[in-house]
């Protein structure tokens, strides 16, 4: 079934960026480019995500949420502003926003959030096991093989290859693992993230998949699902 996006943005540039991204991977796109006309679809229409801009003509962004919220309108919802603060950040998720990314931004990192939150709300037997490849990763047992051979990996290493094996063949920013992984605001200044991905490397490269996990420069990791 087609997924349905709305889009309230009054920047044109960015606008047409997001909803050829989206159009290009086969969701249903509707737009609006200020507050009231966004608030008017969001309650007359029944989206899978709502993509909001915070300042906003004639209604800005967190009043229009607000109003949804009030209304008992559930739908998820992703800021996507430039005001980027902390503070801003956290007035944006009070307001009942799901997610919250700021410009400038990467459209295969909006892409995977925004498939994270219409996912959350369609309700599928939950899977008890990933496969990508050789790899494959049980999820009541724990257990990861690659190749049949078995890699014994510690907690966050698990949670760190899951998010991956998730989202195969997909770019995945530093910052977005961290938060998946650690569930918290990503320090720009910590390397745990490359170090645990060196260290899944590591196990990799002893079965000789060294390749599996490729950096993308400046961009993030990637799970290949060849190898």
């Amino acid at each position: 079934m087609t997924k349905r996006i709305l889009l309230v943005e009054d920047d044109a540039t960015t606008l047409k960026y997001v909803a050829d991204g989206f159009t290009a991977q086969k969701y249903q796109v509707d737009s609006a480019t200020d507050g009231q006309e966004g608030l008017t679809l969001a309650k007359h229409n029944q989206y899978d995500l709502l993509i909001l801009d915070r300042m906003l003509p004639k209604l800005d962004g967190l009043t229009l949420l607000s109003a949804l919220r009030t209304s008992g309108n559930k739908t998820p919802v992703l800021i996507l502003s430039a005001l980027s603060h902390v503070d801003e950040r956290v007035k944006g998720l009070r307001a009942g926003g799901d997610d919250y990314m700021t410009k400038p931004f990467a459209f295969a990192e909006l892409l995977v959030r925004a498939e994270k939150l219409v996912q959350r709300n369609i309700i599928e037997p939950a899977a008890t096991d990933i496969e990508v490849g050789g790899l494959k990763m049980e999820l009541l047992t724990r257990k990861v093989t690659l190749d049949d051979n078995e890699l014994m990996l510690q907690p966050k290493e698990f949670q760190l290859l899951k998010y991956l094996m998730e989202h195969p063949n997909q770019v995945i920013s530093r910052t977005l693992l961290f938060e998946a992984v650690w569930d918290y605001h990503f320090d720009p200044r910590t390397n745990v993230i490359d170090v645990h991905i060196a260290k899944l490397r590591r196990k990799f490269e002893e079965l000789g998949h060294g390749e599996l996990i490729e950096t993308v420069r400046g961009a993030g990791y990637r799970l290949c699902k060849g190898h």
